[in-house]
């Protein structure tokens, strides 16, 4: 028997090494490298019976392909309309998050009008069978395979025929063809390419779903989420009842869309109004607090950001933000300092994004910066206030999309007063809301003093 080769492969790109170097030769990415076994070269792969000819773009008949409902609402959104057939989706997420509480929710929905298979390679067929009894789920079409190894799950995917099937995980699926172990780079490559391949021939909708890495990122190779056509991710805190999942890849369908859940007894139900979930219920005004209206993919939400600004008492003050960009709270307390006459260089800033929600966009610059000097002033903002703008480093306040939707939204909620940037000011009045349209930082904070 041949001695085994070790060879060390690259998580990030692929690539391969004959030996462990901090950096990898091929993308360069620092840390990559892990252990795993050489593959014998064995034909896996058929050549193609009948080539591919070349033809004009132009002469391409492109449709649009139909939808269908998963059965969850929130789910449906944020897949951009609901499920395509043929199309290969991953989403991952921290242990006990909800994400096979979701998807067994959603087939036994689909299970009525669609031929679905639930593929479990982390628990028996009791374990399952027992949550979907505590879920109070009717699961009698729903069929289920208690399988890792890759050809018997292709075997049964070839003999059933699902319309929707669900591979929970992929991270334990194995191929006897490679010697590596279950979970190892080459396996989980292997594995994710040969059910894609099996779903853009079948039309077989193929979910998988994927473990998580300490530092929140998808286990095994990077090219994983580039062979899925989309990466949904679970976020949201353990010890909350409110759960968020996010598209951060779709080819058929907006990416960056939220879905917002809250975990009750029956499993995960669709939160309709979200904003409210952000917003804290004061009985007066506080100081410290300023509401601002994000866009999360085509959705607005209203998000409350709470600042607090305390005396240093080390000759480093701290600067900690929960929900923001950290970077970029060091930045607006420089823009605050030169063009808004407002010094923080000796206080200690914490900000906080109310709700568990992460804000990545720009918008949140503004309601930022208005927290921040409502808590140094100790004075509060005027009463339903909503604001939403980019601060330059010039301290101008730059116009943000989709203003009017926002706008629109804050209306929706009660709200009476914004502070926009000027960019954004809509051409007809909105009724309902008084708006000011500010150019400048200074003007911004001077507006809060109505």
């Amino acid at each position: 028997m041949a001695k085994q080769k070790n060879i060390y492969t690259c998580t990030e790109c692929g690539g391969q090494s004959t030996k462990w170097q901090g950096q990898c030769p091929h993308c360069f990415a620092w840390n990559t490298l892990v252990e795993t076994i050489a593959e014998t070269s064995k034909a896996r792969y058929n050549a193609l019976s009948v080539t591919s000819e070349v033809q004009s773009l132009s002469d391409v008949e492109a449709k649009e392909e139909p939808r269908y409902t998963s059965g969850v609402s929130e789910f449906d959104r944020v897949l951009g309309g609901g499920l395509v057939n043929g199309t290969v989706i991953l989403i991952g997420g921290d242990p006990g998050i909800g994400k096979s509480t979701l998807l067994l929710q959603s087939l036994c929905h689909m299970s009525t009008e669609r031929k679905v298979l639930y593929v479990s390679g982390e628990e028996s067929a009791q374990q399952i069978a027992l949550r979907a009894r505590r879920l109070s789920l009717d699961a009698k079409g729903v069929q289920l395979l208690a399988e890792i190894q890759l050809e018997k799950i292709q075997a049964t995917l070839q003999a059933h025929k699902p319309d929707v099937a669900v591979i929970d995980s992929i991270q334990t699926t194995y191929s006897e063809a490679l010697q590596s172990a279950p979970g190892s780079v080459a396996q989980v490559r292997e594995c994710a390419a040969q059910l894609t391949r099996f779903a853009k021939q079948s039309g077989t909708t193929i979910i998988f779903v994927g473990h998580v890495t300490k530092e929140g990122s998808l286990a095994g190779p990077r090219v994983l989420e580039h062979i899925v056509d989309t990466v949904l991710y679970f976020e949201g805190d353990p010890s909350s009842s409110f759960r968020l999942i996010r598209a951060f890849k779709n080819r058929f369908g907006p990416a960056n869309e939220l879905g917002v859940f809250a975990m009750t007894e029956k499993g995960l139900r669709g939160v309709s109004n979200p904003s409210a979930l952000f917003l804290s219920q004061h009985e007066q005004q506080v100081p410290g607090t300023c509401v601002m209206v994000t866009q999360e993919g085509t959705r607005p939400l209203l998000v409350e950001v709470q600042a607090l600004v305390d005396e240093a008492h080390s000759p480093n003050p701290r600067r900690l933000s929960v929900g923001l960009e950290q970077n970029r709270l060091a930045m607006l307390l420089a823009v605050l300092h030169r063009h808004a006459g407002i010094a923080c260089f000796d206080q200690d800033v914490f900000v906080n994004a109310v709700g568990g929600v992460k804000i990545s966009e720009p918008a949140a610059d503004l309601a930022v910066l208005l927290s921040i000097v409502s808590s140094l002033r100790n004075k509060p903002l005027p009463e339903k206030m909503v604001v939403f703008g980019e601060v330059g480093l010039a301290g101008e306040i730059r116009p943000v999309q989709r203003g009017q939707e926002r706008l629109k939204e804050a209306v929706k909620l009660g709200f009476t007063y914004a502070i926009i940037p000027k960019g954004n000011k809509p051409k007809q009045s909105i009724p309902g809301i008084e708006i000011v349209s500010v150019d400048r930082l200074d003007e911004a904070v001077s507006a809060c003093r109505r």
